[in-house]
């Protein structure tokens, strides 16, 4: 088991790691849509909130040397429900056929009162 850790994603906020690589699979934590630039939220509503999130987990994919066409799994994570279809647009933008399978469920509260949070599972083969 080998963390993963990228400047180009938000540093964990606690005790966790940005990815572990398992085996052939690779677990991306939860990302908030936080610019690693700045360590804030990425400006703009929900729909450059989802693009922000999905990038920290693109960038976290591609430091192992992934893309987004190895993801089999992801969760999203939404504060309003009302948000799911803007998101939606914005995650068809990072996936193409065969998508991932995926969940997405409304949460009464997200780490720093965030309004998205993106997780996934990427196999290298």
């Amino acid at each position: 088991m080998n963390a993963i850790n990228t400047e180009l994603a938000p540093a964990a906020i606690g005790p966790y790691s940005q990815a572990i690589h398992a085996g052939n699979l690779v677990f991306v934590s939860g990302q908030l849509p936080v610019d690693p630039a700045t360590g804030n939220f990425a400006e703009g509503g929900i729909k450059e909130l989802t693009r922000q999130s999905l990038t920290n987990m693109k960038h976290i994919l591609e430091a192992e040397g992934l893309t987004m066409g190895h993801v089999v799994k992801t969760t999203v994570f939404l504060a309003d429900m009302a948000d799911f279809a803007e998101m939606n647009e914005v995650y068809a933008e990072f996936f193409a056929k065969p998508f991932p399978a995926r969940s997405a469920v409304a949460i009464k509260t997200l780490p720093k009162n965030a309004r998205v949070e993106v997780e996934c599972i990427a196999s290298e083969v």
